[in-house]
């Protein structure tokens, strides 16, 4: 057991993720699939500006339970029964996700505050004694975006998006009003936790295009655009697991242990969602085009399906820039390049702008590697390629 584990096991947080932890964010994910639903049924701008607004609300409170569970360990009956009433909550919030801007903004919002409660008693309780000073003063700014979130589910049309958007700003400048300094943490853990969720929700992504496929007939064109899909899958992977989520690590646990809060608020709270919903928008966007691969592809399909990788490159853009690594400009202009595959869905055919979108957004991703390799870095993924082989050893 190494002398950070101790010092964390002895404070009572956490440095692995736990299998209960997990399984919190397999729920979780739910909501991603709900919120991929909704534009496939509803496209256009308008369930765009609904995703990004429902998901930005979910996914601050989903955070404070990663903040939750890297001081307060689910070690005990009583906190992990805890969190399994905060994953009921989660479940209950992406239940109500697809119509929640019509009639079932209440129960959206009536889940929102059971998560909100569960997370804030079980910091208050069960956290040490930087976390309790912490929560002290973050709780009621989090109580408040709850209630704006729950009478905005009571409300409809215009007031409903006046609350929900006023409870995202309170969210987006609460670190800001409060001193958050007290929150411990843990760069392992924490980093851990959040590369998982990016995982699953890509995995989850994949899950949504082979559901929608169900009843089609299987042809050796439809089969060719499940492996171009399946290729994009490995893409995003590889854009941020190849190499950023090691450095991303690094550069937090470098930073001292005061300020480390706000630099993991930005990188991990804010950047994520644009890279998260990056995802949603490209799983929408396989799942309208890829059961017709080989007809034109609806300006929302094509928009939806590259729109949604340059999300996830500006995501990551936002992500370098906060935890200062290096070259985040490159991911900007990825995100840009990207976009110029629309027209060819929308003039040509579905399956050759999902192929010039795999070549583009690889290609972005495999120069930026080649430049991090050629500086000098090297990461897990890398130093495994270059590890001799047994055959070439003996």
């Amino acid at each position: 057991m190494t002398s950070e584990t101790r010092a964390s096991e002895e404070e009572g947080g956490q440095v692995r993720v736990t299998t209960l932890e997990l399984f919190f964010d397999l729920v979780f994910v739910f909501t991603l699939t709900q919120l991929t639903h909704v534009f496939i049924h509803h496209p256009g701008w308008t369930a765009v500006g609904q995703i990004a607004l429902i998901f930005a609300i979910i996914w601050w409170m989903y955070g404070g339970y990663v903040w939750l569970t890297n001081e307060v360990a689910p070690t005990t009956s009583s906190r992990r029964t805890w969190l399994l009433l905060g994953m009921f909550g989660f479940f209950v919030l992406a239940l109500a996700i697809p119509d929640a801007f019509h009639g079932t903004g209440l129960v959206f919002g009536i889940g929102y505050v059971l998560v909100t409660t569960v997370h804030t008693a079980m910091f208050f309780f069960s956290g040490g004694a930087g976390a309790h000073i912490a929560i002290t003063r973050i709780g009621p700014l989090n109580a408040l975006g709850a209630a704006l979130v729950l009478v905005g589910g009571i409300a409809h049309g215009w007031l409903q998006y006046v609350c929900w958007t006023l409870a995202f700003v309170v969210q987006l400048l609460s670190p800001y009003l409060v001193d958050t300094g007290d929150f411990v943490v843990r760069a392992r853990h924490f980093c851990e936790r959040h590369g998982l969720v990016i995982i699953v929700a890509i995995g989850e992504s994949i899950v949504s295009i082979g559901a929608g496929l169900t009843g089609q007939r299987l042809t050796v064109g439809l089969i060719a655009n499940v492996a171009l899909g399946l290729t994009l899958a490995y893409v995003l992977w590889w854009a941020y697991f190849g190499l950023d989520d090691e450095r991303g690590e690094h550069a937090l646990a470098a930073v001292p242990s005061r300020d480390r809060s706000k630099v993991a608020i930005l990188a991990y709270s804010y950047a994520l969602v644009p890279l998260l919903v990056g995802i949603v928008m490209t799983a929408a966007g396989i799942n309208m085009s890829i059961a017709h691969g080989d007809e034109p592809a609806s300006l929302a399909a094509a928009s939806a399906l590259s729109g949604g990788v340059a999300l996830y490159f500006l995501g990551q853009f936002c992500f370098r820039s906060a935890l200062r690594l290096p070259r985040p400009w490159t991911r900007l202009i990825a995100a840009v390049a990207v976009c110029a595959t629309i027209p060819i869905g929308v003039m040509w055919v579905a399956w050759v702008q999902l192929a010039a979108l795999i070549a583009v957004a690889y290609g972005a991703v495999l120069v930026d590697d080649f430049i991090t390799v050629r500086s000098g870095y090297r990461g897990s993924y890398l130093e495994e390629n270059r590890r001799p082989s047994k055959s070439s050893q003996s």
